[in-house]
């Protein structure tokens, strides 16, 4: 998942926002506590993400894959004051978690958690989106982006994580690597469909920003 060198990536953080205080302490809790912690969005993607939050000010945020939260939080720092964000995640075991550090945050009561698989979720949910962050099971990216699409208002941007796939993008492909087959078919949808348009950034692992024309 690193792409440039551990002192150059140091360097972009020391010339970057301080992370908020919450979210060091909710970093440092999911080293302590939750398995694959390389999960977590971290300083600096963490940055990323609330800047890109603040240029668009959404209403309506969803997030598919909470993991710990941390990401979440991030993306509530752009929302207006009237805002939602909806997360969905399939692990109970992480609601009360998450849960605890949202109520940490000015934005509890404006997050809203769904349990369960985000094909059943997002269907249920009657509601247009500035903003989506597409972080979850990378077998589903395609599925969650035909369902997301016809959610999202005209200029609405939607991110995708892991786009690079730890540099599996680049290698010669397993036809039983069916995670990474889905993501070399994912980022031809975004360059080639014409309801968007894309640029994929050398961030952390790979972030696709996609504007929704």
């Amino acid at each position: 998942m690193h792409f440039i060198s551990q002192d150059l990536e140091n360097y972009i953080e020391q010339h970057s926002e301080k992370e908020p205080e919450l979210l060091a302490a909710l970093n440092k809790e999911t080293y302590q506590k939750v398995l694959l912690p390389r999960m977590l969005s971290g300083h600096f993607q963490g940055r990323v993400l609330s800047m890109l939050s603040k240029l668009i000010r959404p209403v309506n945020i969803l997030e598919i894959g909470t993991y710990t939260g941390y990401s979440a939080l991030c993306l509530c720092e752009g929302m207006q004051e009237n805002g939602t964000l909806h997360t969905i995640d399939i692990k109970e075991e992480l609601v009360d978690f998450q849960r605890k550090h949202f109520d940490k945050s000015p934005w509890g009561n404006q997050i809203v958690q769904h349990l369960g698989e985000a094909l059943d979720i997002i269907p249920t949910l009657e509601l247009k989106f500035d903003l989506v962050f597409i972080d979850a099971d990378k077998e589903n990216y395609i599925n969650y982006f035909e369902l997301i699409v016809p959610k999202m208002n005209k200029g609405g941007i939607i991110l995708s994580d892991n786009v690079l796939w730890s540099g599996k993008v680049l290698e010669p492909l397993n036809p039983k690597d069916i995670s990474t087959k889905i993501v070399l078919e994912y980022n031809l949808l975004l360059k080639n469909d014409p309801r968007v348009e894309t640029v994929l950034l050398p961030i952390r692992d790979g972030l696709t920003v996609s504007r929704v024309l």
